[in-house]
């Protein structure tokens, strides 16, 4: 299918643009009244990313209200681990929890290599029903956690600030999390492939917690991971790697074989572009921004605009968008995004 407008796919494989795609993580969300409804609708936000109809209503929301470049499928990283055999439950106020974590040899027994079509067959549904609905009119963005970030949640049970029990099995267990580490590889793997047959344009790895690691850490326990997924999939697909926090990776990343890097709000633009030349950047405003004026927020998007320039370049916040944003704000930025970066 020709899509009508494939800026953000252009703009990935380095290729000329005539503007800057913009589109923002955590598009499809509570910042929608809109998101809001089908949520209540589906009881809970397990029930609401696990029914495929409603996923994909939600996927589709932003691309009709904010005018985003791209659609990103309402899912979540956690589904990987569920999909292995390690269910979690979203608390209100508290996040996700795991009620059981692995943190031995012995508890990587009950784990499996998910089977995409068996295990995550409610999120293939929801690509395959989004790609129908949109009829071309923007891409379709996969995703999945980086396998560091997977861990982090599996062996800690929850949320944390610094999980240290995540990294206190990097120094008392390697063995452990190397094992579990590519297990998590593996079905990432397959749930990606699957995820770009159902229809998936481009596909984004998160790799949230990258940032509490050391730069020898980072490199032994997450890197080689990645760096697997990437060769994986870069074939298929163009692939966009997200580290947060990992400033001190950017060169190592920008050596992988993905298409895009992102980076965030600390990631300094002139610098990234010298440590990670040829390759299409994707950021990176800082998303309390958008809680300024519309003058302060095209002031902001004028100056992101003018570092980056209109090519190689994805307009985007440099992390997931406030829940208490205004959507006018975010629609603000979008359309800022767009005047400012006519070619």
């Amino acid at each position: 299918m020709n899509l009508q407008n494939d800026l953000l796919l252009r703009a990935a494989r380095g290729e000329r643009v005539e503007r800057v795609p913009v589109w923002t993580m955590r598009q499809a969300g509570r910042i929608l009244a809109e998101y809001r409804a089908v949520r209540e609708q589906a009881g809970s936000f397990i029930k609401l990313a696990t029914t495929p109809e409603l996923a994909a209503e939600v996927t589709i929301q932003p691309v009709d209200i904010l005018g985003v470049d791209a659609a990103i499928i309402f899912s979540d990283i956690l589904v990987v681990p569920e999909g292995m055999g390690l269910p979690y439950e979203m608390v209100e106020q508290r996040g996700p929890v795991f009620p059981r974590t692995v943190r031995t040899l012995k508890d990587l027994e009950s784990l499996r290599i998910a089977d995409p079509e068996a295990d995550l067959g409610y999120v293939l549904d929801a690509l395959k029903i989004v790609k129908k609905e949109l009829n071309g009119r923007v891409p379709l963005i996969g995703f999945a956690g980086a396998p560091f970030t997977i861990f982090c949640y599996m062996t800690e049970g929850k949320g944390s600030k610094t999980f240290s029990i995540a990294k206190k099995l990097l120094y008392t267990d390697p063995e452990f999390a190397h094992i579990l580490l590519q297990k998590i590889t593996d079905s990432t793997i397959a749930y990606l492939k699957a995820q770009v047959i159902s229809g998936a344009d481009l596909v984004q790895i998160f790799d949230s917690w990258a940032g509490i690691l050391s730069p020898e850490q980072y490199r032994v326990f997450s890197l080689p991971y990645i760096k697997q997924i990437c060769e994986a999939l870069s074939e298929h697909v163009p692939v966009t790697v997200f580290a947060k926090g990992a400033f001190f990776a950017r060169k190592e990343i920008g050596e992988l074989s993905c298409a895009v890097v992102g980076l965030d709000w600390n990631m300094d633009v002139q610098e990234s572009r010298a440590l990670i030349p040829g390759k299409t950047l994707q950021g990176n405003l800082d998303p309390c921004a958008l809680y300024g004026t519309f003058e302060q927020i095209r002031n902001e998007v004028k100056k992101m605009v003018d570092q980056f320039g209109t090519q190689r370049y994805i307009a985007n916040l440099g992390h997931g968008v406030y829940p208490d944003t205004p959507p006018d704000n975010v629609r603000c930025f979008i359309d800022a995004v767009k005047e400012f970066s006519q070619v």
